[in-house]
């Protein structure tokens, strides 16, 4: 693993001039996560910005009843943080666990924004980060109103194939908001196709 790998991520924004680009990842440092170690637990403040170049993690909370419920599945070129609780410094509600042994780059709150007041380049790209998870959350909310579980299925296998391969599917049909017996099911009719 080396850092020509984060600054070809921030390069390949436009964002990112590439002399910034190597700038930025020279203050990354690199982290090893093994499978199933948490990289963030509930009740901690979120303090590390993490950029994913292997393998693959979950965030969940748990609901009321103390069953846990995926939000979000991450895999490599994503940057993987609870934004609450990271920009806002509070406790954060979510998990973040590697489902397989994991490797990548991060930074600290304090450091990244050192580097945003800096660098504007860097602001810039933070800002996009920032507004393509919205626009993915927001998606996300608006297909468990107006999508069938099947349609769900059918998007997750479309964007995030790897996902099937690391994840349970107890993981996955929570993530989709249905019970294993449907995820089940779905999966049955999808294989006659």
């Amino acid at each position: 693993m080396n850092k020509e790998a984060l600054a070809g991520y921030f390069r390949s924004t436009n964002l990112v001039s590439l002399p910034v680009a190597i700038e930025i990842a020279d203050k990354f440092n690199r982290k090893d996560i093994s499978k199933n170690q948490f990289q963030l637990t509930e009740g901690k403040v979120c303090d590390e910005y993490l950029f994913l170049e292997k393998g693959c993690m979950r965030a969940f909370a748990h609901d009321t009843g103390g069953n846990e419920v995926t939000t979000n599945f991450y895999l490599p070129k994503e940057v993987i943080f609870e934004v609450s609780s990271f920009f806002n410094r509070t406790r954060s509600k979510e998990n973040i666990q590697a489902l397989t042994d994991c490797e990548g780059w991060y930074i600290t709150f304090e450091q990244l924004n050192g580097l945003f007041h800096a660098l504007p380049e860097f602001r810039e790209f933070g800002r996009s980060i920032l507004v393509r998870g919205f626009a993915e959350l927001k998606t996300r909310m608006l297909s468990t109103i107006t999508e069938t579980a099947e349609e769900r299925y059918a998007a997750l296998l479309k964007t995030k194939p790897e996902i099937f391969q690391h994840a349970q599917l107890k993981t996955i049909a929570s993530y989709l908001g249905i019970t294993d017996t449907s995820l089940s099911r779905i999966r049955k009719e999808f294989a006659k196709k």
